[in-house]
């Protein structure tokens, strides 16, 4: 087909088909808003002068793509300004057909130059800004201020800091590029804020169960605090909330799974697939026990996780810490092998082990694959030890008891797994 009609052809046709879309969407877009608007402000946006203005620009465009077509945009500019202006006077103050006409004068150049991904891209944008005007000032409204600052903060982290970074090696650390250690800020910052999103905005009021899954993607130790605080503030009541810690915990797992993939860690991904697969089928059949013991009590609603994970202080501090644990990982190694690589392992579970466990899958120390993965378990075991001792003392309850149980169990199945393997 494309051998039957010329290039040239075959891009105008399509200019002028897209172009024609695009002008029954504005005419549609322009009709809703009609009834509060004079006849006079509906000047401009029929789907005859869309049309008539792709094929003007792509006229230019092949005449000359920069002085007759630059010439003609810049007076349909000033056309559409006049336009815009007159229809101010008569009440109307939408630019959206303003911007459309631009950019159907400029939708010909993009046929013929800009790959088919984009220009498809860019058509479709056009279409959703004009049919679902309402959906989209629904979200306009309901899209809380502070988020925006929040993704204005993800763009410094990804597009500002990110290209900033050499891809040079950190002095004294074996193999750790300054460029590594933010890919482990932004892969871990993006799940967790996707569950802080999802946790927040899809399903503000969650229930216990719900809860548990969506906060064991943010953070396991956080969603344990919430959980057992709920506990305490209704003492007499029953609760699914120790099947949602073990929930919690078992979404670790596959939190700590994918962002080792997503680093490129397969071979230690494959490896602790096992464990952390048997531990998190084991898991969800605990908490399955549990909620049908709890079955037929209503499950609680409970607020979202308050903290932000893309908050830039917390952004340096991952970074900060990664690197710490990086050098004290190195120093340890050195001088005490792999069996001081364990002990560090057990302690650092007790704080926050995302930056460790990164760190030392990223540098290459003076310990072997095996070392390294035990380290990975004991350092789970020993933060799952430590959310235990947070199901009980933040809920002062012995409902929790199960999942306190069911926790160290659990560390001591890790760490049994850890031995066998050394």
């Amino acid at each position: 087909m494309n051998g039957l009609i010329p290039p040239l052809l075959s891009g105008f046709l399509g200019t002028v088909g897209l172009a024609f879309i695009i002008g029954l969407e504005l005419h549609a877009y322009r009709r809703r808003d009609a009834g509060n608007l004079v006849p006079e402000a509906l000047s401009f946006g029929t789907t005859r002068t869309i049309t008539l203005l792709s094929a003007l620009g792509f006229a230019l465009w092949i005449i000359s793509p920069i002085t007759p077509f630059c010439v003609g945009f810049a007076v349909l500019g000033v056309a559409l300004l006049l336009d815009y202006r007159k229809r101010l006077k008569a009440g109307d103050s939408a630019l959206l057909p303003t911007v459309i006409g631009l950019l159907a004068f400029s939708l010909g150049p993009v046929v013929l130059t800009a790959p088919l991904a984009v220009l498809a891209a860019l058509v479709v944008i056009i279409l959703l800004a004009l049919g679902e005007q309402a959906q989209i000032r629904k979200l306009s409204d309901a899209f809380p201020a502070e988020e925006g600052v929040t993704l204005a903060k993800f763009f410094i982290l990804a597009g500002l800091i990110y290209p900033l970074l050499p891809d040079a090696s950190i002095p004294y650390l074996a193999s750790i590029t300054y460029t590594k250690v933010w890919t482990a800020v932004l892969v871990i910052s993006g799940i967790s804020y996707l569950g802080y999103l999802a946790h927040r905005y899809v399903f503000p009021r969650a229930g216990t169960l719900l809860t548990g899954v969506l906060g064991g993607l943010y953070s396991s130790t956080a969603a344990t605090v919430v959980l057992a605080r709920a506990v305490r503030g209704e003492p007499d009541a029953p609760s699914f909330a120790p099947a949602a810690v073990i929930i919690a915990t078992a979404m670790m797992y596959v939190r700590l799974l994918a962002v080792i993939i997503l680093l490129g860690h397969t071979d230690a991904a494959l490896v602790l697939a096992l464990p952390f697969g048997f531990l998190f089928f084991t898991s969800l059949a605990v908490s399955a026990f549990l909620a049908w013991r709890a079955k037929g009590t209503p499950s609680a609603a409970h607020a979202a996780i308050a903290a932000n994970p893309l908050d830039l202080p917390v952004a340096f501090l991952f970074a900060f810490l990664f690197v710490v644990f990086a050098a004290i990982t190195n120093f340890v190694t050195q001088r005490f092998g792999a069996s001081g690589l364990h002990v560090l392992s057990f302690a650092v579970g007790f704080s926050d082990i995302d930056p460790f466990v990164f760190s030392l899958l990223d540098g290459k120390f003076q310990v072997g694959q095996t070392a390294v993965v035990s380290a990975v378990l004991i350092a789970s075991a020993s933060n799952n030890l430590l959310k235990a001792i947070y199901a009980m003392v933040f809920s002062r309850s012995l409902r929790m008891a199960p999942a306190a149980g069911w926790l160290t169990a659990s560390m001591l199945l890790s760490l049994g797994y850890a031995l066998f393997r050394l």
